[in-house]
């Protein structure tokens, strides 16, 4: 009895000691097994320009410092963005202005903008250079695609958003009348201004003589402008100015660099040249450009005024 007794004590034993090990085992392989995944560090350094493809989101909110940025860069907690085409490709060696910060989490980013304020987006991988930003609260998506800076190309960017380029100067002055073409109104124009669809008229032009402080200007004419592509030409646009109650003139716009363009009236074959003065920096969504949806909103009911002109 007592062998007996001793051999069910030490097999109880045992049992109760691989019951023991074996727990502990199951324990430590699931405390050490990590989420397969990506590095989201790595992935947003990766590219050096993502930019933002407006035209793709989703959604009916916005993200502010998304809605006015062409590209954002995320270099080592610093968040990067360039809201102005003028000098786009130069400011900050490419990158923009510095305009916040970040951290992230796993496949979570938070961005805290200087003016904008905080923002917790989802981010998921689309393609080898194309991710989503998601933001929850708002239940909106914007996608960006990824670049290098010496393979991003800047001049497109410029010139597919020239309307926003115009917009970047308080005013623009005529400083070049050629000496060619026939005389016709518009020679005695020597400012225009233009505001962003949405700002009601969004052209203004003077008469006023050179030289004048941009506040002392005062403006005769106002009305409606549309930036048209010309086919076949990617770095030359056409410009139609709506006058209020006189009827349209239409020009053909180059631009001769970051502060200078020129207008070709073709119905005169006359060439004008503009200087911008007054830069405007977009830093923040709060001054300057409208969101996406206005503009969308505005521009086609903009265009629709300047088509019953026509």
């Amino acid at each position: 009895m007592k062998t007996l007794k001793l051999l069910s004590v030490i097999l109880f034993g045992s049992l109760l000691l691989t019951s023991c090990v074996t727990e502990v085992i199951v324990e430590e392989d699931v405390f050490i097994e990590e989420p397969a995944g990506i590095n989201l560090n790595a992935l947003l350094s990766t590219y050096e320009i993502w930019y933002v493809d407006i035209e793709r989101t989703s959604g009916n909110g916005e993200i502010p410092f998304l809605q006015k940025a062409f590209t954002v860069s995320f270099r080592n907690g610093t968040f990067f963005a360039n809201n102005n085409l003028v000098g786009m490709g130069s400011n900050g060696n490419g990158f923009g202005l510095d305009v916040g910060f970040y951290d992230t989490f796993r496949m979570t980013i938070d961005i805290d903008h200087d003016i904008d304020g905080v923002y917790e987006l989802v981010v998921s991988q689309l393609s080898r250079n194309e991710i989503e930003l998601y933001d929850g609260v708002t239940n909106t998506s914007y996608y960006l695609v990824g670049y290098q800076r010496s393979t991003f190309d800047f001049d497109r960017v410029f010139y597919d958003n020239i309307h926003y380029f115009l917009q970047e100067y308080r005013v623009w002055e005529k400083v070049y009348t050629s000496e060619f073409g026939v005389l016709n109104e518009f020679d005695n124009e020597n400012y225009l201004k233009f505001e962003y669809f949405g700002a009601g008229e969004n052209f203004k032009s003077s008469q006023d003589q050179n030289g004048l402080p941009i506040n002392d200007i005062f403006y005769d004419y106002t009305g409606f402008y549309e930036v048209n592509d010309i086919i076949n030409t990617f770095d030359r646009k056409t410009l139609t100015l709506s006058y209020d109650y006189l009827g349209n003139e239409f020009f053909e716009l180059s631009v001769i660099n970051d502060s200078k363009i020129e207008l070709f009236h073709p119905a005169s074959e006359t060439v004008y040249e503009f200087v911008g003065r007054g830069r405007i920096q977009f830093k923040s969504s709060e001054n300057g450009k409208p969101s996406q949806n206005e503009t969308k909103r505005y521009k086609k009911a903009d265009f629709m005024k300047l088509e019953n002109k026509k």
